[in-house]
């Protein structure tokens, strides 16, 4: 889909988002954040490890959503950068607030085993942060994401409205 000369008429833009994708797919993103957290299971990670384990996993992948976005609209360099850093820390807070279900929801409301992490030995923000200190990081990470899309005033409404809805989702 993205090499299609009916996404862009232009090549070099098709390519571009092609390269965007297979390095948010690749090793240095969601495969090699997998891989890691498989390799993780019942080892002890500190706050460091889980953070860039999750930003390679989850966040690379919503970062590529951004860019291509950025990519398509011939965004500038400071505007990429914005978006990149917005998604990063949306990425993060996403996967706070999965912890979180993980550990508070039942299977009904989350449509997965809940306590799949616990049972798995999986060390996440939740069983090192507590609770509430995960549910604050979570708050104070969408509010980061959001200011990162300062310089796009209200034409960045529907980023914004996707930080509230991951923050406050319960499934």
């Amino acid at each position: 889909v993205l090499s299609h000369p009916a996404t862009h008429p232009d090549g070099g833009v098709r390519a571009e988002l092609v390269h965007a994708l297979a390095v948010a797919g690749g090793a240095a993103g969601m495969v090699g954040g997998q891989m890691i957290d498989l390799a993780a299971e019942n080892m002890t990670l500190d706050i460091g490890a889980i953070t860039r384990l999750q930003r390679m996993k989850t966040g690379a992948i919503i970062a590529f959503s951004c860019e291509a976005g950025a990519i398509l609209g011939h965004a500038g360099p400071d505007a990429r950068r914005a978006l990149n850093a917005y998604a990063h820390d949306l990425g993060l807070a996403f996967q706070i607030v999965d912890d979180l279900l993980d550990a508070e929801g039942t299977a009904e409301s989350i449509g997965k085993p809940a306590g799949a992490d616990a049972a798995a030995g999986k060390a996440t923000f939740v069983s090192i942060l507590g609770l509430e200190r995960a549910r604050d990081q979570a708050r104070l990470l969408g509010e980061q994401a959001n200011a990162h899309l300062d310089p796009f005033g209200a034409k960045a409404d529907p980023l914004r409205w996707m930080t509230e809805f991951v923050i406050s989702r319960k499934s």
